[in-house]
C-alpha cells in the first residue's frame, strides 16, 4: 500500500516500503528509526486524501481511515521484520526497534509486545501463556488526541496556545516561529495557517496538569507490570523487558528516579544479579546505573549489604559485557565519596580494577572507565595504600610530594609497610626520594621514623645513585653515628643501617662520595674507626646491617683497602672473626662474607685469628658442611676457608685433626653424585670445597697423616674426576694443581722392587750371574706404582687428559694442567721414559704450542722448561729443529726473560744446534 499525498510523510513511507520490498524486510536500524521518528497521528482525520493500491486507481478516503490501514500494514511489517531478524540472528537490531519504539510511546499499538516476544529467536507464539504477554496489552487509559503536539505528534509537557485557539508544545512552536524567521516566511499558525499577530505564547495549566496525571497512571501501570517481572522466576525476556522499562523511566524525568526509589524497586532489582541468565545479570548492571546516576541517596540505598561486594564479582566474570557494565555501575558508584571507601573495603576490588587498568586484552573504553573509577577511589587513603600495594603508586607519590604535613607523614608510613619491585623503587625514589629525605632531616622524630621506614623500602642498587644525589648520605652517617639528646633510638639507628646496606651494595665508587665536613668519606679513617667500634657495640640486628655495610665497601677494588687499612690498624679482625659463631643466621653470614672479601688482602692476619682453640675454625668448618641444601652462607664459608693462606701447616694440620676433610671429601662426592639440593649456589660452593681439599696436597712432605689420608680416600682419582668438570674452570684449575703436588710425591713413595740374593755360584763366580728381570714396574719411577698409594699420574692415566687442558681458554687452567704434565720430566723421574709417556698420550706438540702462543710469562717460562726437557730426545731435538718458529720463540725467550729462564732456553738452543755446544770441545771449563 502506499499513501500519496497525506502528508511530508508520505515520500519517506514509500521509501521505507521499497527498501523493505528490495531487502526482504532486512531493513538496516537507521531507516527504520527515520521511520519511528517521522510516523505520528495526523490531527487532520477528517481531511480526505488519495490512497491508491499498486497497480488501481486512486480512492479518496478520510485520513483517519488511511492512518488505520497503515497503523496494521505497520504492524504486520513490524512483525514480519522482527521475526526476519531474529531468524537471521541479528538480535541487536531487534532490540532497537523494540526500543525505539518503547521510546516513542507506541505502546498502545501493541507492537512493543510482538517485539519483545520475537527476541528469543525459539519463540513460538502458540506456546506463551497469557501472562506471559502482560505487556501486550497493558490496561492502560487511551490516548487522547488532545494531549499530542501537532507538530511533534508526540505528548506535551508543556502545552501553550496561539491567539488562534491552537495548542503546540512550548518548544515546538517556538522552533516554528524561528524558521519562519529564519525562512523570511509569514508567521502563521500551523494548523489553521491564519497570519498571526503576536507570538505570544499562554501556557495552559489545566491541561499540562492532566497529562501529567494520566501519564503517572500509566507509568504507574506498567511500572506496577515491571515489578512484578523483576523475580527469578520469570522468563528471560519478561525480566529484560520490565528492566528496559525501568531504564527509560528513570531516564525520562529525574521524579520518576523518586518513584523507583519509593516503590523500593532497587533491593528489587539488586536480586535480578543472581539470575541464571547472562542477558538479564548484564541488563541488571545496566539498570542499577541508570537508576543510581545523579542520585546519591539512592546509591547509598543500592550499597547496603553485600550489594558492592556482588558487583565486584562481576570484574572477575569471563563475559566482557559483564565486566564492562559492572566498571561502568562501580564508576557511578565511586562518584559518592561515602561509598569510595565501602568499594575499596571489598576484598580484592582494588587488585582487579589496578589490574584492569592496565590490561591490554580488555576493551578501551573499559579501560578508560576503569581508570577513572580508579580516580575517584583515590580520595579515601585507604584506598590510596591498597592501591600502593597493588603498583599503582602515582597518588601516593603525588600525596608525598604535595600533600600537608600530616598527608606526608601519613603517606610515608604507608610506604614504609609496602613491599614493592625495584622497578617501582626506582620511580619513587626519582620522584619523592628529596621530599622524603627532607622529611628525614627535620626534628619531629614521628617524621624522621616514617621517612626512615619508607626509605628503608625503597632503597635498593638499582636506586642508590638517584638517592645518593638527593643527599642522603650526609644526615644517614650523622644518624648512626650521633650519640646525646638528639639521638636515634636503637631501632630506628637499625633501620638508618639497612638503608646505608642497601646503598653501599650498589657497587658505586664511595671514596669520591661526599658524607661529611672535611671532604670525608665513607671510607676515611674516622668514619671507618667509628663503624667499627659501632660494630662492636650494638645488638646484633645492627651489628648485622652494619656488616653488610663493609661487605659493600669490600666488594669494590675503589675502596676494599681503605677498609683493610682501617681494620689493621685498629685490630678489629679479632672481634669480626667472634661474629662466626653468632647464633643469628644473617650476622654469623654478614660476617662470613666479609672476612672472605678480606682474604686475600689479609689472609695471614686471619689465618693467625681461626689457628688455635677459641674454636672459630671448628664452627667455620661446620657452617660448611652442615646442612644437605647448598646456601649462600656455606658457599661463602667454603670461599673464606679456600681463600686462607694454603702452605699454613698449622692452619692445615689443625683441619686434618678435626678431620675437617673428611666431611669436605664427603660433600663433594654428594654433589657429583647429584645428592644435594640447591642449584643457585653449587658452583662457588663446590669450588670452595675443592680448593679446600687440595690444602692437604701442599704438605705430602712434610706431614705423614696427609699421605696417609690420600691413599684412605683415594684423593688422586677424585681429581683425575673432577679434571672433567668442563665449564667449572676454577675446579679443573684446582684439580690439576693438586695432581701436581700428588704426581710431585710420587718418586718418593714408589717401593724399588727387592732384588733376590745371588746364589753361590754367582758369588763365586760374578761373570757368570745374570740378573733378575722384575716385570710389571712403572716406567717413570722405576718401581711399583699404583694410583691410590703413589699418586701415579701413569697409573691413573691422566696425561692425556691433562694434554687436552692445554688447548683450555683460561690460561690459569692451562697453567695448571702444564705444571702437572711436568713431573713426569722432572728431576728424580726417567725423564726418557716421560717423553715417551708424553708421546704416547699426543701431548709433546701442545706443550710446543704453549711456547709458541706466548700467553703469559708465567706459562712462557714453564714451557721453555718443559720443552728444554722434551729437546733431551734426539728425535724430538730433530723435528723441532725444522720448525723455525719453536726457534724463534726459544731464542725470543733467550733474549728478553729472567736469568735462569734464559739459561734453560740457552741449552734448549743448543739442543737444535742454534747455539754451538762447547761443553764437548771444553770439558773442563
Amino acid at each position: 500500500m502506499v499513501i500519496h499525498g497525506w502528508s511530508n510523510y508520505g515520500r519517506e513511507v514509500l521509501n521505507v516500503k521499497q527498501m523493505m520490498e528490495a531487502d526482504g524486510f532486512a531493513l538496516d536500524n537507521v531507516t527504520f528509526g527515520y521511520l519511528i521518528e517521522s510516523f505520528g497521528r495526523s490531527d487532520k482525520n477528517q481531511e480526505v486524501v488519495n490512497v491508491g493500491l499498486r497497480g488501481k486507481a486512486s480512492n479518496q478516503i478520510k485520513a483517519a481511515d488511511a492512518l488505520e490501514m497503515f497503523d496494521e500494514m505497520l504492524k504486520r511489517l513490524v512483525s514480519q521484520i522482527v521475526n526476519g531478524l531474529c531468524n537471521n540472528g541479528q538480535l541487536e537490531n531487534a532490540v532497537f526497534v523494540n526500543e525505539e519504539l518503547l521510546r516513542k510511546g507506541f505502546c498502545s499499538t501493541g507492537l512493543v509486545a510482538r517485539m519483545e516476544g520475537n527476541w528469543d529467536g525459539n519463540h513460538d507464539a502458540s506456546s506463551q501463556s497469557d501472562d506471559s504477554y502482560q505487556f501486550e496489552r497493558p490496561r492502560l487509559e487511551p490516548l487522547y488526541e488532545a494531549f499530542l503536539c501537532p507538530l511533534t505528534k508526540k505528548i506535551m509537557h508543556d502545552p501553550v496556545t496561539l491567539e488562534t485557539g491552537e495548542t503546540f508544545e512550548r518548544v515546538a512552536i517556538e522552533n516554528w516561529f524561528k524558521e519562519c524567521k529564519e525562512n523570511g516566511r509569514r508567521l502563521v499558525c500551523p494548523v489553521t495557517q491564519k497570519e498571526l499577530k503576536s507570538t505570544d505564547l499562554n501556557p495552559i495549566i489545566a491541561l499540562r496538569n492532566t497529562i501529567d496525571e494520566w501519564t503517572a497512571r500509566n507509568e504507574g501501570a506498567q511500572l506496577d507490570l515491571a515489578r512484578r517481572s523483576l523475580n527469578l522466576s520469570s522468563s528471560e525476556s519478561d525480566a529484560v523487558r520490565a528492566l528496559r522499562y525501568v531504564q527509560y523511566l528513570c531516564q525520562k524525568s529525574r521524579h520518576n528516579r523518586f518513584v523507583v526509589r519509593n516503590e523500593a524497586l532497587v533491593p528489587i532489582i539488586v536480586e535480578m544479579l543472581k539470575s541464571t541468565s547472562r542477558r538479564v545479570r548484564c541488563k541488571t548492571l545496566e539498570t542499577l546505573r541508570i537508576a543510581v546516576e545523579e542520585d546519591p541517596d539512592l546509591k547509598i540505598e543500592m550499597a547496603e549489604g553485600d550489594t558492592v561486594r556482588t558487583i565486584v564479582k562481576f570484574l572477575s566474570h569471563e563475559q566482557s559485557k559483564e565486566r564492562e557494565e559492572a566498571v561502568s555501575l562501580l564508576y557511578e558508584l565511586s562518584k559518592s565519596e561515602a561509598l569510595s571507601e565501602k568499594i575499596g573495603s571489598v576484598n580484592g576490588a582494588i587488585l582487579i580494577l589496578v589490574g584492569m587498568s592496565t590490561s591490554k586484552s580488555e576493551n578501551v573504553l573499559t579501560v578508560e572507565k576503569t581508570e577513572k573509577t580508579l580516580e575517584n577511589l583515590e580520595r579515601c587513603e585507604n584506598n590510596v595504600r591498597q592501591m600502593a600495594e597493588n603498583g599503582r603508586l602515582q597518588r601516593l607519590v603525588t600525596q608525598l610530594i604535595e600533600g600537608s604535613p600530616e598527608t606526608k607523614l601519613s603517606m610515608a608510613s604507608y610506604l614504609g609497610e609496602l613491599a614493592i619491585n625495584n622497578d617501582v623503587k626506582v620511580l619513587v625514589a626519582e620522584t619523592a626520594g628529596p621530599s622524603m629525605i627532607s622529611l628525614m632531616r627535620s626534628g619531629d622524630i614521628h617524621s624522621r621514623e616514617a621517612a626512615l621506614r619508607a626509605l628503608k623500602q625503597i632503597s635498593c642498587e638499582a636506586n642508590a645513585r638517584v638517592l645518593i644525589e638527593a643527599g642522603i648520605l650526609p644526615p644517614l652517617v650523622r644518624d648512626l653515628f650521633t650519640v646525646g639528646s638528639n639521638h636515634l633510638p636503637t631501632r630506628l639507628k637499625e633501620v638508618s643501617a639497612t638503608i646505608l646496606a642497601n646503598i653501599v651494595n650498589s657497587g658505586i665508587d664511595f671514596d669520591v662520595i661526599r658524607v661529611g665536613p672535611d671532604n670525608r668519606t665513607l671510607v676515611s679513617e674516622d668514619i671507618m674507626h667509628n663503624l667499627l667500634q659501632l660494630i662492636s657495640n650494638t645488638g646484633p640486628a645492627i651489628e648485622s646491617k652494619l656488616l653488610q655495610v663493609l661487605v659493600g665497601l669490600t666488594n669494590s677494588p675503589s675502596t676494599v683497602l681503605s677498609v683493610v687499612s682501617a681494620i689493621k690498624s685498629s685490630g678489629a679482625i679479632i672481634s669480626l672473626v667472634q661474629f662466626i659463631e653468632a647464633p643469628q643466621r644473617d650476622l654469623r653470614m654478614a660476617s662470613v662474607k666479609l672476612l672472605q672479601n678480606l682474604a686475600p688482602h689479609m689472609y695471614q692476619e686471619l689465618a693467625d685469628a681461626l689457628r688455635g682453640t677459641v674454636g672459630q675454625l671448628s664452627s667455620l668448618i661446620k657452617v660448611v658442611t652442615e646442612n644437605i641444601d647448598i646456601t649462600e652462607e656455606q658457599a661463602a664459608a667454603a670461599g673464606l676457608l679456600a681463600e686462607l693462606p694454603e702452605r699454613d701447616l698449622g692452619l692445615t694440620r689443625q683441619m686434618l685433626d678435626e678431620k675437617a676433610f673428611q666431611l669436605i671429601i664427603s660433600r663433594v662426592y654428594r654433589i657429583r653424585q647429584g645428592e644435594t639440593r640447591g642449584i643457585r649456589f653449587v658452583t662457588p660452593y663446590l669450588e670452595g670445597l675443592v680448593r679446600i681439599l687440595a690444602r692437604i696436597t701442599f704438605i705430602l712432605a712434610v706431614e705423614p697423616g696427609a699421605i696417609q689420608f690420600c691413599r684412605d680416600y683415594n684423593v688422586t682419582a677424585l681429581f683425575i674426576d673432577l679434571l672433567q668438570s668442563n665449564g667449572l674452570d676454577n675446579v679443573q684449575m684446582v684439580s690439576a694443581m693438586a695432581l701436581e703436588n700428588l704426581s710431585s710425591q710420587s718418586r718418593n713413595l714408589t717401593r724399588l722392587p727387592e732384588m733376590p740374593p745371588p746364589g753361590v755360584c754367582a758369588s763365586i763366580f760374578p761373570c757368570f750371574s745374570k740378573q733378575p728381570v722384575i716385570t710389571g714396574l712403572c716406567p717413570l719411577h722405576r718401581g711399583e706404582c699404583s694410583l691410590k698409594n703413589t699418586f701415579c699420574l701413569v697409573e691413573g692415566n691422566v696425561v692425556e687428559q691433562l694434554a687436552a687442558l692445554l688447548d683450555h681458554t683460561n690460561d690459569k687452567v692451562v697453567e695448571a694442567a702444564l705444571a702437572a704434565l711436568c713431573t713426569l720430566l722432572d728431576d728424580g723421574v726417567e725423564i726418557d721414559q716421560g717423553v715417551l709417556i708424553l708421546l704416547e698420550a699426543e701431548g709433546v706438540r701442545p706443550i710446543l704450542n704453549v711456547l709458541l702462543d706466548n700467553r703469559t710469562d708465567n706459562l712462557r717460562r714453564r714451557a721453555v722448561w718443559a720443552v728444554e726437557r722434551l729437546l733431551r730426545t734426539t728425535e724430538i731435538a730433530e723435528e723441532v729443529s725444522g720448525d723455525p718458529n719453536v726457534s724463534t720463540a726459544l731464542v725470543d725467550a733467550f733474549q728478553h726473560d729472567d736469568n735462569g729462564t734464559r739459561q734453560i732456553a740457552e741449552e734448549a738452543l743448543k739442543h737444535v744446534d742454534k747455539i754451538p755446544n762447547f761443553s764437548g770441545i771444553f770439558p773442563n771449563i
